[in-house]
């Protein structure tokens, strides 16, 4: 069985890791314990007895949470609420535990404890909140200058960013409610916040699948949102908890995943302690697939936790964080997966269907353009935070070669525009050479009707998917959309795209912004790729629907290419309907008109989407921070080694001017 980490609660544990000797065994696990109340002890009149009203439909159960040590002696004490126990609680729930050691000394952050204190030479300035009272938050600014002017180790951007709120700004009302659904959505994990929930909608309370966990690609809007206003603790907690759970031991069908898998989900659980009916614990409990439907792999999280990881960095100025050693290791073991050898021959990442944001059958099997824009972020940004030494300096270097080959894989073979198609209809088939055009065999006839008179002339996207006799000429906003943001695309290649919005707008914007996917598959297409998915019907959820939480990501790659303008409309579209229309998960019909059939309402990532999006275009110099911008040094060599004299010929030789512009 593959070992995995135990978090370090005590000081005496943490001390213990930052020196130079090997890891001792693992420690006793440590528990949350919940001791119930005495019936007697109602804590309000109107209250039941032991149980406290939460405000939103669910009973918390009121009780003492006592935290001990790995020598069994109990550390703290503290009041707190925590879910109503379950009557049928499985017994099969995970025996290991995660839980936080509550500290007794005042303002001493309980999770901040849980981990090795190495390095942490920048503590973040966190605001709770928008205060009304200017005054006070001027207080509190003014206290934190002084306290960093003091240490010399202030973050520039959260100093700016905690100055930028004290400028009046009217805050639509619109706002004001995303903001507390977004604070109602946050997930609290032994007293500390860890996430946000995918969906609180009311209505399905009594179905609510999985939307009740934390997901990490739907949390990173959340994140940004939170990062923004200068709250960053719950970004910590939730990249070290999520850390925490990627080495954990995960079976489908008595097979493990590879080591580095992070978790599409997670979930905090309240289950007995030890069969006990009186004591209980808190636990967090993951999800690798083996639950979702239809067990699709979350390629993706890997990635986004790693994009998130580095945005926390540039926004709080804690890098610290980046330099731990579990922080470090989790980076590796997330490079090593994606690295791995393999039967593949190319550079994109070959994945199974429904592994990322479309996580249903719809055809996108293969190398799903959206997979390698977020494997191209995560390369780059892994090279960022990696700290070079004798450990690294390997990966490192391999790093370097996939991003050279990939970028110039993804530039020469997705793009498509009016010329490139024209190029593609002249096309001979069957070559055999090593300098054959048509490299991979593409059959003319694939060119779809729709296509031909779709494409403005200048303009032009990145194709869904590349494989062998097979090009998928649908436009995916996400992978278009995250290739500009981290200039996997040329800035021609991102000119072209953003044309492409402007230019069809109707299509890839219409009454709600955005669509995931154009066109949508429909007819005998519709049976064959997706099964007969009656929840992907044309023009619905991932088959042609719209969802507002791609938003962000299109305002942040319009503010880069200094095109703010198209973002603003996009934005001011999508704010006079999200509030009236319940903040839903996604829109069905071709223009995005109608609620989608069966669409949670108060979707958390739809609610921080717009949030997100409103506040890059209050503070454009964000976008800069969190994107990227075309590194030349991939573009100057090859890793593949070949010269001109040889048998064989390096085909970025004849395509450089491509990659190049």
């Amino acid at each position: 069985m593959r070992p995995h980490r135990v978090l370090a609660g005590c000081r005496s544990a943490a001390a213990h890791l930052l020196t130079a000797r090997p890891p001792p065994p693992p420690p006793q696990r440590r528990h949350a314990l919940l001791l119930l109340l005495s019936p007697r002890a109602s804590l309000s009149s109107s209250s039941s007895p032991g149980f406290l009203p939460s405000g939103n439909g669910h009973r918390l159960y009121a009780g003492v949470f006592l935290c001990r040590g790995i020598d069994g002696t109990h550390e703290g004490r503290r009041m707190g609420v925590g879910p109503a126990p379950p009557h049928a609680v499985s017994g099969a729930a995970r025996r290991q535990s995660t839980s936080a050691e509550p500290s007794s000394v005042p303002g001493d952050k309980a999770f901040e404890r849980i981990y090795m204190n190495q390095g942490m030479a920048v503590k973040p300035l966190v605001f709770e909140r928008i205060a009304d009272d200017v005054g006070v938050l001027e207080e509190r600014v003014e206290e934190a200058v002084r306290s960093e002017e003091g240490s010399g180790k202030g973050s520039v951007v959260e100093t700016a960013a905690a100055a930028d709120v004290l400028k009046e700004r009217e805050v639509s009302e619109v706002e004001k409610e995303a903001w507390r659904l977004l604070e109602r959505a946050v997930v609290n994990y032994c007293g500390s916040p860890v996430g946000t929930v995918a969906a609180d909608d009311p209505l399905t309370a009594s179905n609510q699948l999985n939307y009740d966990q934390v997901f990490i690609r739907d949390f990173v809007p959340s994140a940004l949102a939170f990062l923004m206003k200068g709250e960053g603790e719950i970004v910590r907690n939730f990249l070290l908890h999520t850390l925490q759970l990627q080495s954990w031991e995960k079976t489908v069908d008595c097979y493990s995943p590879g080591q580095g898998l992070m978790p599409a989900s997670f979930k905090v659980r309240t289950v007995p302690l030890d069969g006990s009916n009186e004591a209980f614990e808190e636990v967090l409990d993951p999800d690798f697939g083996e639950s979702a439907i239809g067990r699709v792999a979350p390629v993706d999280s890997g990635l986004w936790w790693i994009i998130l990881l580095r945005a926390y960095g540039k926004i709080t100025g804690d890098y610290a964080l980046q330099e731990r050693v579990d922080v470090q290791t989790g980076i590796k073991l997330v490079m090593n997966l994606c690295l791995s050898d393999g039967f593949d021959m190319f550079p994109t990442l070959l994945v199974t269907d429904g592994s990322c944001m479309i996580d249903r059958r719809m055809g996108i099997h293969g190398h799903p353009l959206e997979i390698q824009a977020l494997f191209y972020s995560a390369l780059r940004f892994s090279r960022e935070m990696l700290t070079i030494n004798d450990g690294s300096r390997n990966l490192i270097r391999a790093i370097s070669n996939r991003l050279s080959a990939l970028s110039f894989h993804i530039r020469e073979y997705y793009w498509v525009d009016m010329k490139k198609i024209n190029e593609i209809y002249r096309y001979k088939t069957e070559e055999y050479s090593h300098d054959a055009i048509n490299k991979f065999n593409i059959y003319p006839d694939q060119i779809p009707s729709w296509l031909v008179d779709w494409v403005p002339d200048k303009a032009g996207y990145l194709i869904g998917n590349l494989q062998p006799a097979h090009m998928d000429f649908r436009f995916f906003s996400l992978g278009n959309l995250w290739a500009i943001i981290s200039s996997l695309a040329t800035p021609k290649q991102a000119e072209s795209i953003l044309n492409l919005f402007e230019e069809k707008w109707d299509d890839l914007i219409g009454k709600m912004p955005l669509k995931i996917c154009f066109p949508a598959l429909e007819y005998d297409e519709w049976r064959i790729i997706t099964g007969s998915d009656p929840k992907n019907t044309p023009w619905s959820y991932h088959n042609g629907g719209s969802w507002p939480t791609l938003l962000w990501q299109f305002t942040l790659a319009c503010i880069k290419m200094g095109r703010p303008e198209l973002a603003q409309r996009a934005v001011a579209a999508a704010e006079r309907r999200l509030s009236d229309d319940q903040w839903p998960e996604y829109y069905d019909t071709r223009t995005g008109r109608f609620i989608g059939k069966q669409s949670r309402l108060f979707q958390t990532w739809t609610i921080a989407g717009f949030l997100t999006s409103k506040m890059l275009l209050e503070r454009p110099e964000m976008a800069s921070i969190l994107s990227c911008e075309e590194d030349l040094d991939l573009l100057e060599g090859c890793a593949c080694s070949l010269n001109k004299g040889g048998r064989k010929r390096c085909s970025r030789i004849a395509a450089r001017s491509q990659i190049l512009v």
